[in-house]
């Protein structure tokens, strides 16, 4: 395939891996969904293992979609939260600290017995969120802490001068489990009283009188100062977009060096203008190298624990963005290739993420024969033996720069 003038787009369905389920007769959720487009991706092209968390590394949405974009780690991760602050044009100064700030539902006794009862607080409204996160602005902000309102239960906390050690948890992780350890961890440091008051006001504000799951704290985490990292058409001689509801992965394009194109209704759950996506992809290859499309809502279902949920997410994934995509590119491009992949497991049975090498496929639209035979599954990716041990090496592959 000529390199200079093909099309690269990398389908992303964050937390679709999982392990097989007795009610599912010994399935994976992925298996038991209908993937037809995915199937026919894995079938005729390429299918391998690729490992996104690095050994030592926790298994995050951070560290695996650095990987998916073909950076390295180990050489460039330095927390979630700047990444996220890069998204929201937040320029963190040197002795500045950016915190992951959720807006959480927490059955707090007291001090000793706290209960995560949903890391969303019941996938708050965006619109409510920014009027709790302004009522925190207004009572606690000053000239070393300032709250910044970003998507449903997701901000940021910018500290400056923090240089606390503090040992901090994702949420996601807890969901139904007791916290007051970690919660006491917040106590013994500088954050003490930033967390206690913003609790007291949350608990009593008006917007989250008669919720069912009322926003009633924050929960810190994933903190970080800004990454120093090459942009991918340095790295790569590939420019491109990236399409997202998550200011997470907004802010890993942005530090790469990718247009980040903000779709209406994009929400980063089941509700999501899948349509709008898709439709945003094939308009931005027009003009770049490589896009990567990410959805969220699969990942959301597993730390939920709905495997309903879960299948509707993986099908709509495959019908919605997969199969539009595919469709539009064969229709204009006659040198293409095509990505589906997973940024990490996120097994129904444990609510969380895990560290397993997921499934990565890709299909050159130049080369019709020697594809795989296999549709799209954990187990399938296995099968074949092939396991890229780093994103980069697989990013080399899926542009041509290297030998499969």
């Amino acid at each position: 395939m000529n390199n200079q003038s093909a099309k690269y787009i990398i389908l992303v369905g964050d937390g679709m891996g999982d392990l097989p389920l007795p009610e599912l007769n010994g399935q994976t959720p992925l298996e038991a969904a209908r993937t037809p487009a995915m199937d026919y991706v894995a079938s005729h092209g390429k299918l391998a293992l690729l490992r996104t968390i690095p050994v030592g590394f926790a298994p995050g949405s951070d560290v695996a979609n650095l990987s998916l974009l073909g950076y390295r780690p180990e050489l460039y991760y330095t927390g979630r939260a700047p990444l996220e602050a890069a998204s929201m044009g937040i320029n963190l100064a040197a002795d500045e600290i950016a915190f992951r700030c959720n807006l959480v539902t927490i059955d707090y006794q007291n001090d000793s017995h706290v209960r995560m009862v949903d890391y969303s607080a019941g996938h708050i409204d965006t619109s409510k969120a920014h009027i709790l996160i302004e009522a925190l602005n207004k009572e606690l902000a000053d000239n070393h802490i300032r709250f910044y309102g970003g998507v449903s239960y997701r901000h940021l906390l910018i500290a400056k001068e923090f240089s606390e050690d503090l040992q901090t948890a994702p949420p996601h992780d807890y969901t139904g489990q007791n916290v007051s350890r970690l919660w006491q961890q917040y106590l013994a440091s500088p954050l003490r009283d930033l967390v206690l008051a913003a609790h007291e006001i949350l608990q009593h504000h008006p917007a989250n009188q008669g919720c069912e799951k009322p926003a009633n704290a924050i929960w810190l985490w994933g903190e970080g100062k800004m990454p120093a990292m090459p942009r991918m058409p340095d790295l790569y001689g590939i420019s491109g977009s990236l399409i997202s509801a998550v200011d997470l992965l907004k802010g890993i394009g942005k530090c790469a060096g990718l247009d980040i194109i903000n779709v209406p209704g994009a929400t980063g759950y089941l509700d999501t203008n899948y349509q709008g996506k898709a439709d945003a992809a094939l308009k931005a290859i027009k003009e770049k190298d490589f896009v990567l499309v990410h959805v969220e809502a699969p990942d959301e279902a597993g730390h939920q624990g709905l495997l309903k949920e879960k299948i509707q997410a993986i099908e709509d994934f495959d019908q919605k963005i997969v199969q539009p995509i595919l469709d539009g590119l064969r229709n204009s491009y006659p040198a293409f290739r095509l990505a589906v992949a997973m940024d990490h497991f996120t097994p129904l049975s444990i609510k969380t993420h895990a560290d397993y090498p997921v499934p990565v496929t890709y299909y050159d639209s130049s080369e019709n024969s020697n594809g795989s035979g296999l549709s799209y599954s954990e187990a399938n990716g296995a099968k074949t033996g092939k396991i890229y041990q780093s994103g980069d090496l697989f990013m080399k592959a899926f542009l041509g720069k290297v030998d499969k």
